[in-house]
């Protein structure tokens, strides 16, 4: 019986090696035909299943770079940053310094002052889930202004009479994607916190996964990669001001796995609060939302997934909690198109 014992364990264990490996030789193959087909842009992907990691990389930091990218090549992770600050709302939640379904009036800082037919109307999760009816920056505008920094128009003041000046929720209920809802929600921490929000960042999101690479405000490094618009201009990465909950994360592969590696482990403050953003907040006949977080069922397989996009980078994350695996994918241009292509073709023929 020991023998027989002794026998199935070196089995399974071969059996476990064997399927990482393939995985890994399938995702690295995706990935090296990709660099390929598109030699001018640099790739870093990160992979976990089962607790255990693995990474692949292509290109160079920037188009006159020699250095290669790596798993700790830093990107702009822009809108995945989004997740984080949803995270920290459910951590919020859990030590009873908000509910998500409270209305936003009472935490909002006290420059805002809600016209009266929109008070106790928006809850915190309206806000998360994209479905508050508030207004937004137009972005389109804002980098007809400064294509390089287009953020930097949006201040302090000009959020507090956007808010303040709005009188109706035109399409409150129904999803429309907001940069306004998580600066909002950015605000509403601070506020419960008493810290600013890079400080609060750092407490419950960096040093909790041990996300030591990833970079707030200050990301003068040598080995970050240089962004690439459309045309293949170089850009900027956005120095993000009041908006900063909304995109300012700065990270890399190595450490982005070590988030998915905290949210997929049970037993830590952001595996609990992420829980909490996997409930369904939203659903129409396109999609269904959590707290930032988008979320795809198909054949009962659900999958959570977030993806940002700045002026010159493209970055996708994505987790099946079930069968304990998570991927980040970051491009150093922006290429909606290419990055969900990469996912799809990873997800179709590796991880269905």
């Amino acid at each position: 019986m020991k023998t027989s014992f002794t026998f199935l364990a070196v089995a399974l264990l071969i059996c476990n090696f064997t399927f990482g490996q393939d995985f890994t030789k399938k995702i690295d193959s995706i990935i090296k035909d990709n660099y390929l087909k598109n030699p001018d842009v640099g790739i870093s992907v990160g992979f976990i299943n089962n607790d255990k990691e693995f990474y692949t990389s292509y290109g160079k930091l920037s188009k006159e770079s020699t250095r290669d990218v790596d798993k700790n090549s830093i990107f702009e992770i822009a809108s995945i940053t989004k997740i984080l600050t949803g995270n920290m709302i459910a951590q919020a939640a859990i030590e009873k310094k908000l509910n998500v379904d409270d209305y936003i009036d009472s935490y909002l800082p006290k420059q805002y002052i809600l016209q009266k037919n929109l008070q106790h109307k928006i809850k915190i999760s309206d806000l998360a889930s994209h479905q508050s009816g508030l207004p937004d920056v137009d972005f389109q505008k804002l980098i007809e202004v400064n294509a390089q920094q287009p953020v930097s128009s949006v201040t302090e003041q000009s959020l507090e009479t956007m808010i303040n000046s709005c009188t109706d929720l035109i399409d409150y209920g129904k999803f429309r994607y907001s940069t306004i809802n998580f600066t909002l929600l950015g605000q509403i921490l601070e506020k419960i916190y008493g810290k600013s929000y890079d400080d609060i960042i750092k407490e419950k999101i960096l040093k909790s996964a041990k996300m030591n690479q990833t970079l707030t405000k200050d990301f003068n490094v040598k080995n970050i990669t240089t962004g690439y618009n459309p045309e293949g201009g170089a850009q900027e990465f956005f120095l993000w001001n009041v908006t900063a909950p909304a995109g300012l994360i700065k990270s890399n592969t190595s450490d982005m796995v070590k988030y998915l590696k905290a949210l997929l482990n049970k037993g830590n403050s952001i595996s609990d609060a992420a829980l909490i953003m996997e409930k369904i907040y939203y659903k129409d006949a396109k999609r269904e939302m959590g707290l930032g977080l988008n979320i795809n069922t198909e054949d009962q397989d659900t999958i959570y997934l977030k993806s940002g996009d700045s002026m010159g980078q493209s970055s996708i994350i994505c987790y099946n909690r079930t069968k304990n695996w998570g991927i980040v994918i970051l491009l150093n241009k922006r290429d909606s198109k290419m990055r969900q292509n990469l996912l799809n073709t990873i997800y179709d023929n590796v991880l269905k």
